[in-house]
């Protein structure tokens, strides 16, 4: 069914969506555990699973805008993502499959690796791009988003806990839960690739590759949306980078982790449909603004709790995890309406791929960039791990550095003023 202006069913968005679970589940593994089981389990040398993990790091972040381009050009999204799933299976099941000869497990790792990443970046940015296609109601793109971005915060949820249901986070339990991972991506892909709506089809343009991959960055609201969307992700990266050493040294309370990540990720998903609402009612922009400025109130007060505070930390991350539900639906949604002018203005050319290659490629350095400030900070201010000492830098950082990053980002998006559409200014209805 081709994507019209018309609203979209429930059962149809819930088909598009849920394809978006198996994708957040290969995030976790791959980031916390994938480490820890070559180097502690296996016994890697660190210093070699560093070089390794940091050179496909790179080459899957730079690659980002090529499977953009190569998106646009390939007629059919839908074959691309047909085309990914089976490499990010079989990617999965290899890097928890090792052989048992340590002197093949390094080229093992990075070859795994390279089909692994391969496969989920091509699934995503087509996948996301197919997404932003399917309606030109401003609105329902919002509808479109969350709903792929509520089946993504269930998978993190589902990741976190599924290697220890299965065995432990060990070799046990890992190479348990990418055999489940392979399957479920295979049965959520098949429910995808059948029963959700599909793009209209739009022109391909003809601009050769270099100018094709950063066509987007000439688009001036683009520019000014990435800057937000830099600031807002580099406060969101922080507290994920020090959130265990926050619970492990300031709360003294490691074994209640896992209890605050589900609230956090459980009150996103919850907070998901009031901000869809929100952005209906007052406008995109307003409703972004909106949860930031919550997201600040709730989490600066983290910076006054010490050992002990437990229910205070936990009203913190139900606070948070509520505006963490914007931070997922707004931004691509707006994304999608600056995608929409462009197209409109240039005859209709699919440039969908090109953004979404840039978009992907800024989240991944939003998280560097966030370990490359928060970790060297606490290493300035004296932190140790686990010693007990200088936990009021780990306060200052966790705290402090998101909440003046993210009202940065308030500001910025206070200043953008996108040109008016037939509909109103980018997404921003209520203005």
């Amino acid at each position: 069914m081709v994507a019209m202006n018309n609203r979209h069913s429930a059962s149809q968005l819930t088909a598009y969506g849920i394809l978006g679970m198996p994708l957040a589940m290969a995030a976790l593994p791959l980031y916390v555990h994938l480490p820890k089981f070559y180097g502690d389990d296996l016994g890697m040398p660190l210093a070699l699973l560093g070089a390794i993990l940091l050179v496909t790091r790179l080459g899957d972040a730079v690659i980002d805008p090529l499977l953009g381009y190569l998106s646009d050009r390939a007629g059919n999204r839908l074959r691309l993502v047909v085309a990914s799933l089976p490499l990010l299976g079989v990617g999965m099941i290899a890097l928890f499959h090792p052989p048992i000869e340590s002197a093949r497990q390094p080229i093992w790792l990075a070859g795994a690796l390279i089909v692994t990443y391969l496969g989920f970046s091509m699934a995503s940015i087509s996948y996301q791009a197919w997404g932003a296609q399917l309606s030109t109601d401003v609105h329902e793109r919002t509808r479109v988003t969350a709903s792929r971005e509520f089946f993504t915060l269930i998978g993190v949820l589902v990741a976190a806990a599924a290697p220890q249901l299965l065995g432990g986070e060990n070799g046990l339990g890992l190479g348990r839960f990418s055999v489940v991972f392979a399957a479920l991506i295979a049965v959520c892909g098949a429910i995808t690739l059948s029963a959700s709506p599909r793009p209209a089809p739009r022109r391909t343009d003809a601009s050769g590759v270099w100018q094709a991959m950063t066509q987007p960055l000439a688009n001036r609201d683009f520019r000014a949306l990435l800057v937000v969307f830099v600031l807002s992700g580099i406060a969101a990266a922080i507290p994920s980078t020090l959130v265990l050493f926050y619970i492990q040294d300031v709360l003294r309370a490691s074994d209640a982790s896992a209890i605050f990540l589900v609230l956090y990720f459980l009150a996103g998903a919850a907070g998901m449909p009031f901000w869809v609402w929100l952005a209906r009612r007052i406008g995109k922009k307003r409703a972004w603004i909106a949860s930031m400025l919550l997201a600040v109130g709730a989490f600066v007060w983290a910076y006054a709790l010490g050992a002990g505070d437990l229910a205070e930390y936990g009203v913190i991350c139900v606070l948070s995890g509520m505006a963490l539900g914007a931070d997922l639906a707004l931004p691509p949604s707006i994304l999608a309406d600056v995608i929409d002018r462009d197209a409109r203005t240039r005859a209709g050319a699919a440039a969908e791929g090109s953004y979404f290659g840039l978009w992907n490629l800024v989240t991944k350095a939003n998280l560097a960039a966030a370990a490359g400030i928060a970790l060297p900070a606490l290493a300035w201010l004296g932190y140790q791990p686990g010693t007990g000492g200088a936990t009021g830098a780990v306060s200052l950082v966790y705290c402090i550095f998101p909440c003046a990053f993210k009202l940065a980002a308030v500001a910025a998006l206070m200043i953008w003023r996108a040109p008016a559409t037939a509909g109103g200014r980018l997404g921003f209805q209520g203005e």
